[in-house]
């Protein structure tokens, strides 16, 4: 049951002059209180947070003059938390003193890890080399027997740098090289099949030889607008032909064969000065060599 009293008051937020049912009403609408209430807390929180920081920077000012400090107060003084001056302490950045179950640090020591500078290598930006050498569209097309529409292609999917001139496209020489020469097969392949000839051979489908080119990664080139597998690759794809014994060990192969660590086996090769290739990051052992060397001894 509401009140029949009325007392004019004035709100304490907004200042507005408002008619009061009570004597305890102090704001004029349920926004005013809202209002007000938000600031008792925002003022709240701000009085928690400068008793806070009042005590964190009266405990920096107490431990910065004494000469031996606990943990906790070494961590006080740099700001951090106690478990990274434990990490100091365990990787050795940080030495302790211990007395009977206390561990003390010496301030001088914090102290001293300022004094160390450690200046760090600023590492010059790369200079660009510039492109000089570059190849038309008819040149790259004649080269490599490729389409005009194949070209485009393999440049944006390959981000080849190019040039307007004259109303003429031209193309890194340096990037166009490179694609390519990835893309040839090695030179040991000296016999290749055409397609027409694998259909006569193994009686395969076109589409059937494509996908076993592309199942078994069989090499091929191209020659302008012939298209070759390898003879050996596919015949041993289709089991025609026994694999060939390869001509070179890799390292694990010859530690595995062997029997020998590492440092053994490469003691060997430098003693012994065997033959050694460098493909890509691996390095490979001449087959023969090695297995003359390391073979059965005859009496």
């Amino acid at each position: 049951m509401s009140s029949n009293i009325e007392i004019k008051k004035k709100c304490r937020w907004c200042g507005s002059e408002f008619i009061a049912r009570k004597t305890s009403t102090e704001y004029c609408s349920h926004r005013c209180s809202g209002l007000a209430y938000k600031e008792r807390r925002r003022q709240s929180r701000l009085e928690s947070y400068q008793q806070e920081y009042g005590h964190q920077q009266s405990g920096r000012a107490e431990v910065a003059t004494q000469e031996f400090l606990t943990p906790t107060q070494a961590a006080k003084l740099l700001g951090v938390c106690h478990m990274t001056i434990y990490n100091y302490i365990n990787q050795g950045v940080v030495k302790v003193w211990k007395l009977k179950r206390k561990t003390l640090i010496r301030r001088a020591d914090i102290d001293a890890l300022f004094d160390i500078l450690r200046v760090e290598q600023v590492t010059a930006a790369k200079v660009p080399i510039p492109i000089t050498e570059f190849y038309t569209s008819k040149e790259v097309q004649e080269k490599y027997s490729i389409s005009n529409s194949g070209l485009y292609e393999i440049a944006k999917r390959e981000k080849w740098p190019k040039t307007q001139q004259r109303g003429k496209t031209l193309w890194s020489r340096k990037h166009v090289d490179a694609y390519f020469a990835k893309q040839q097969p090695g030179e040991e392949i000296s016999e290749w099949y055409t397609a027409a000839e694998i259909q006569a051979r193994y009686g395969m489908t076109l589409s059937a030889i494509y996908c076993l080119v592309s199942k078994e990664a069989i090499p091929k080139k191209k020659v302008g607008a012939a298209t070759f597998y390898s003879k050996y690759h596919f015949d041993l794809a289709k089991g025609a032909v026994e694999p060939k014994e390869p001509e070179y060990y890799t390292y694990p192969e010859a530690m595995e064969k062997y029997g020998l660590t590492r440092d053994q086996l490469h003691h060997y090769l430098k003693y012994y000065n065997i033959t050694r290739v460098k493909k890509g990051k691996y390095t490979h052992i001449l087959r023969s060599e090695l297995d003359n060397l390391l073979k059965s001894p005859e009496i």
